[in-house]
């Protein structure tokens, strides 16, 4: 058969031509490209798109005048779907989560300050207004007080209502009633108006909740401890403010000066994200993916393939989801934790101070064995405003919290964070055992800076772990009920290491020392280990990072 006579041959060639006329079709495979590649792509902006084929569907190209270009997907991506975990593993670390460490850690820095204050301004109102030790302890327990009772409740408000609206309203609150307290008349009005402040200082440890959620997991436990150095910065200016401040212009300037810091991280909170997995747990899809394309923008980097998959939650914040099977021991162990950390952080900050206050460092070291609990009654029967070389020691010890941020930051991976807390409440508990030698002012410090700096450590590793272990249902919630208990332990420890300690300091030591053993025996019960786990939606249990 003649292909001319019968038509073959043109068929055949008006097909050729209308394929390069219209382009051909051809099947594609699912690809993502590595971020090496996607910086020195030529014409990077034209291919963006191309991260979204997959194998299920084909492209149309464009071979006229030898240019290849993508013209037309036929895709269906119902297939691919992907979780905020996967989004911000896909994003990654960069330049949002480095903007996100400054606003949070304004948060850190202004709630050390006005903890700071408190072993301060308890021992210069001591003897200006003639208190009693219980009277001068109350300074502090209500505080503590307050920020027990609001815990839970500025846990439950950033579940229902969001982070950063919780945060905010925390900021606003604290710097309000700050102001206020600087001008209290009488002893009653600083009782009551510290404890409001106490109140609002309460919701602050949910900037780790808002944090922690936006961290790789790879990235999460180094970027958590970090936050401590906004704390010890916090707490080092306080010294230096009052070492400044309080021969000159008294306490109350110390207490204004002190609430700023509240009002500046209140003013950042307009550039303050709210978390893509608490929008996910409300239902607005639209708002997670929003901000995880944000987050992508910012730190240059690719979002995952597919459609982001919505699991709405009905039910937010509620406190028996604390307690469910896989929870439970989790629950109580922490918050026992918790309150060993607390119980023993502020007992040594407020020691310090105490301490600091005897006459001479003879007194201070107790070194006649017969009569040291005598010597120290004898030491405390007066009071003794702070002077300069107290102020001078207090920073010192303060500084302590810098290494002790190190000395985490290099173990929480390689330990994990069960074993680096049971390290660090055991270190403390040597150290502190160390308090009943016979030494000087030196090696009191020295004592001292070491406690400290394992002690803040431990904590911190505790503001690692929680966020880990629950689902992002109950996680506000659940952070939240551990820091109202772990305020519980601070609103105790002032009545342990400011009227205790003038009786007997073997009692007081022993105190803080059991404690610390019982809470790393605890820390190793705890039934998960967190490292390298991701971050739960739902309150499903996971199958990572069992107990080893």
């Amino acid at each position: 058969m003649n292909p001319l006579t019968e038509g073959g041959y043109a068929a055949d060639l008006e097909a050729n031509q209308a394929k390069r006329r219209d382009g051909f079709r051809l099947p594609i495979v699912k690809f993502r490209r590595r971020k090496e590649d996607d910086e020195n792509m030529p014409g990077k902006g034209e291919y963006e798109n191309l991260d979204e084929v997959s194998s299920h569907g084909e492209v149309t190209i464009d071979t006229r005048n030898g240019d290849l270009r993508l013209q037309q997907l036929e895709k269906d991506t119902s297939e691919d779907t992907f979780t905020v975990e996967d989004a911000v593993e896909a994003i990654g670390f960069g330049r949002f989560q480095i903007k996100l460490s400054v606003l949070t850690g304004l948060s850190w820095m202004a709630d050390a300050m006005e903890m700071m204050i408190l072993s301060i301004l308890s021992p210069q109102l001591l003897c200006e207004w003639q208190l009693s030790s219980w009277q001068e302890a109350f300074i502090t327990t209500i505080v503590f007080i307050g920020m027990m009772v609001s815990s839970s409740m500025w846990g439950n408000i950033c579940d229902r209502y969001g982070r950063r609206l919780g945060l905010f309203l925390c900021a606003v609150w604290i710097f309000f009633y700050g102001i206020l307290s600087a001008f209290s008349p009488t002893y009653i009005w600083i009782v009551l108006l510290r404890g409001i402040v106490g109140f609002g200082i309460g919701g602050v440890p949910q900037s780790v909740t808002l944090y922690a959620e936006f961290l790789p997991r790879k990235q999460r436990a180094q970027c958590v401890v970090f936050l401590e150095i906004f704390w010890a910065i916090g707490t080092c200016i306080e010294v230096v403010l009052a070492l400044i401040v309080m021969p000159t212009l008294g306490w109350r300037w110390l207490l204004l000066f002190s609430a700023i810091p509240c009002l500046i991280f209140a003013v950042s909170c307009k550039w303050l994200p709210e978390s893509a997995r608490y929008h996910v747990a409300c239902g607005e899809s639209e708002k997670a993916h929003n901000t995880l394309k944000k987050i992508a923008l910012e730190n240059n980097s690719p979002m995952p393939l597919g459609k982001h998959v919505l699991r709405l939650q009905d039910k937010r914040g509620q406190f028996k989801d604390l307690f469910t099977p896989e929870l439970r021991l989790t629950t109580v162990l922490l918050w026992f934790i918790w309150f060993s950390n607390a119980f023993s952080y502020y007992g040594i900050v407020l020691m310090t101070t105490e301490l600091f206050q005897a006459e001479d460092s003879e007194s201070a070291s107790f070194c006649s064995a017969n009569q040291k609990d005598h010597a120290l009654f004898k030491c405390y029967a007066g009071c003794k405003y702070l002077n300069r070389k107290d102020y001078t020691d207090l920073l010192w010890t303060t500084v302590a919290e810098f290494p002790g941020l190190l000395v985490t930051m290099l173990i929480i991976e390689w330990l994990g964070r069960k074993r680096t807390m049971a390290l660090e409440f055991v270190v403390f508990a040597f150290f502190t055992f160390l308090l009943l030698t016979c030494g000087g002012r030196t090696w009191l410090t020295i004592f001292i800076f070491i406690g400290r700096a394992f002690i803040s450590g431990a904590f911190q590793a505790a503001y690692v772990y929680t966020p880990e272990i629950y689902p992002t249902t109950t996680r506000a919630l659940g952070l939240g009920t551990c820091s109202g208990v772990a305020r519980l332990g601070a609103l105790i420890t002032p009545f342990v290491a400011q009227v205790m300690l003038k009786s007997s300091i073997y009692l007081t030591v022993s105190v803080y020392g059991t404690i610390c053993v019982l809470a790393a025996i605890a820390c190793l019960l705890l039934p998960i280990e967190t490292k390298g786990r991701s971050m739960q939606e739902t309150g499903q249990p996971s199958t990572q990072s069992q107990t080893r």
